[in-house]
């Protein structure tokens, strides 16, 4: 029978510095520990320390670091990653030892695995490749950074070409500075002919894979482009917002598509694009973004590109915001950050506070206090998604117009395209063709008239 290898273990290590009061630097915590999770690793300690900045080479004092290698079984020192040298008496004396008191099997299992240390260090920071260096040597673990961590988990979940075409290229633009003093790359020697190091290769190779990834994903996004081209005409209503806000859950209940729901960071990476149930005339389209984050690394909000455009080309944002999380409004100020540097933030929105199901009376008379405009709803709550339905068509109702299109006798094929672009409330016949009262976008409308009259 196979053995499931054991779960990773990992300590979280926070720094709080003084622009950061003790509530925001729990909420961090809390959420890089959920980020682990995610990962598939099992926290099993905290070490969080204040300090004045992050810039310090070992990150922590000397008593915190301590503290650290005692969890994980390292030195607690920053010594040199070569083994000390031994003389052969010493060698002699080890291995008779190892025979009389051979070492202890390392079972894993849970109430078992007291013997196991932990093989990573999960910093709630973005560290420079010699504090990485640094503090594995002190600790004798693997340690990631915040960065790392996210990546990690977009290279995991990505599904689609595009997805992963754009993770493999921010995945390699974190690793590309890390080689520089990594503890296997720094010593290597230059192969027999090849005129450069090994570490240059590793380098050159990475530049060449990135710009193959980048030839490719142009391509894909062109066929991007242009499905999304194909929907401009159409009334389009993106959903945006922090990880694991609710986003799909409100996607599926608007649409009814089965796209995944799962109550993880980050589950969402690719766009949906499902038409809003019941069905509406005009259509009205409802896209599913890739979620926000604290600190989201700058190559995946770049990367992203065609997800953010859903965002970008909108007529709607809804806002979706976990109405239950107490650090709310610095996630809500995340989201908009995010899409002010797209140039998103000119697009109409509303915020929709969700999982309104979670608080409590006094909590909702606050959030409807300090924001009158929100909607606020459970995405599980059918009334409450049937009335952000009309809230939608309410909005786009707004802009729509009421005119006259006459179909000629000669292009009745076109009615099809009348019918998906606007709402025809009445039709009557006369010597010229079908004369159509619509409603709909005035745009839309123009583009129609165009289509009828041209030859």
């Amino acid at each position: 029978m196979e053995t499931k290898p054991p779960i990773p273990l990992a300590v979280l290590v926070g720094i709080q510095t003084p622009d950061v009061d003790d509530v925001a630097h729990e909420a961090s915590l809390k959420e890089l520990g959920r980020l682990v999770k995610t990962l598939g690793y099992e926290m099993i300690g905290t070490v969080s320390q204040k300090r004045e900045g992050t810039g310090a080479g070992l990150l922590l004092g000397s008593g915190k670091l301590a503290e650290l290698a005692a969890l994980t079984g390292g030195s607690g020192v920053v010594g040199s990653m070569a083994p000390p040298p031994k003389s052969k008496a010493r060698q002699r004396f080890e291995s008779a030892a190892a025979t009389i008191n051979p070492a202890e099997p390392d079972l894993g299992g849970p109430g078992e695995g007291a013997t196991r240390k932990p093989e990573f260090v999960i910093v709630d920071h973005e560290l420079s490749p010699s504090q990485i260096r640094n503090l594995e040597r002190a600790t004798g673990a693997q340690v990631l950074d915040r960065t790392g961590v996210i990546v990690e988990i977009f290279h995991r979940h990505a599904n689609t070409r595009e997805a992963k075409l754009q993770v493999e290229m921010a995945r390699l633009k974190y690793v590309a500075p890390r080689m520089r003093e990594s503890s296997a790359g720094g010593g290597r020697q230059q192969g027999p002919g090849a005129g450069e190091s090994a570490l240059d290769l590793d380098r050159r190779k990475i530049r060449d894979r990135l710009s193959e990834l980048k030839d490719q994903l142009e391509a894909v996004q062109r066929d991007s482009d242009q499905r999304r081209s194909a929907r401009r005409d159409q009334l389009r209503v993106a959903l945006v917002g922090y990880t694991n806000a609710g986003k799909s859950s409100l996607m599926r209940a608007l649409t009814g598509s089965q796209v995944l729901v799962e109550d993880k960071l980050f589950a969402t990476l690719d766009t949906t694009v499902r038409a809003l149930q019941p069905d509406t005339r005009p259509r009205v389209l409802v896209s599913d973004t890739v979620g926000f984050i604290k600190q989201l690394p700058h190559d995946l909000v770049a990367s992203f590109r065609s997800t953010l455009a859903e965002a970008l080309e909108a007529s709607l944002l809804l806002f979706v915001v976990d109405a239950s999380d107490p650090t709310y409004e610095a996630q809500l100020e995340v989201s908009r950050s995010v899409l002010r540097e797209i140039g998103a933030d000119v697009v109409p929105s509303r915020l929709v506070l969700n999982k309104i199901d979670r608080v409590d009376a006094a909590g909702r008379a606050a959030l409807m206090e300090k924001h009158p405009d929100a909607i606020l709803l459970s995405a599980h709550a059918p009334e409450d998604v049937s009335a952000l339905r009309d809230t939608i068509i309410a909005f786009f109702e707004a802009a729509m117009v009421e005119d006259v299109l006459v179909l000629p006798y000669a292009k009745q094929g076109l009615i099809g395209e009348v019918y998906e672009n606007a709402r025809v409330l009445s039709e009557e016949y006369d010597e010229t063709g079908r004369v159509l009262k619509v409603r709909g976008l005035p745009g839309a409308i123009t583009r129609l008239r165009r289509s009828l009259s041209a030859h």
